[in-house]
């Protein structure tokens, strides 16, 4: 509990891309700024300089498979630092659209071991009270991609995609993970996971 009496809440939103998880992010964020809440809506990779060449990477081609994994980390480590606890300890909601679950998933696929990216991270990163994967075949996720006038990026591949996928959904024995069918309406996504959220 922080000195403003308010109890902070880590909030995680993850699932292959197309999922809608900015989507959701948006969502909750307004929910709980409409009920007075103070909310710090953040996404990885970060605008930060770890960020920024990981999304050049995304663009262009990817990095060496150990390089990019040190980018994430190094992000992250500077995320966790300068926003994610500072603002938990103020007594904040912090909602991420994506966290190192995301590593897991999209480096996993390159053929890092899952369980030691996830080892790395809690170090120094704080496990969320609520994650929230958003499930969706990969064909439809790569369909919502391409209808919102992108282009499937180099992170975006039909079988990494289905790789991370996979590791997304291996998660769902936790008892902090939400498992969410993301071929439901925005509506019904959102209600779903803020019946999921106790504070």
């Amino acid at each position: 509990m922080s000195a403003n009496n308010q109890k902070s809440c880590l909030i995680a939103i993850e699932g292959i891309d197309g999922a809608g998880k900015t989507t959701l992010a948006n969502m909750l964020t307004l929910y709980f700024e409409t009920i007075g809440r103070e909310v710090i809506c953040q996404h990885e990779p970060t605008s930060g300089k770890w960020g920024q060449l990981l999304r050049q990477s995304a663009k262009e081609g990817r990095l060496d498979p150990a390089l990019e994994l040190q980018y994430f980390l190094n992000d992250r480590k500077e995320h966790v630092d300068e926003v994610i606890n500072p603002s938990l300890e103020e007594g904040h909601i912090v909602i991420l659209d994506r966290y190192y679950f995301s590593t897991m998933a999209y480096q996993g696929a390159r053929g890092f071991d899952p369980q030691k990216i996830r080892d790395d991270n809690e170090a120094f990163a704080p496990i969320p009270d609520y994650l929230f994967i958003l499930d969706l075949d990969v064909a439809a996720a790569l369909l919502r991609i391409k209808a919102r006038g992108d282009v499937a990026n180099h992170f975006e591949k039909v079988d990494a995609l289905q790789k991370s996928r996979d590791i997304f959904l291996n998660l769902s024995t936790e008892p902090f993970v939400h498992i969410l069918d993301a071929s439901k309406s925005q509506q019904d996504v959102f209600e779903e996971a803020l019946s999921k959220i106790s504070l």
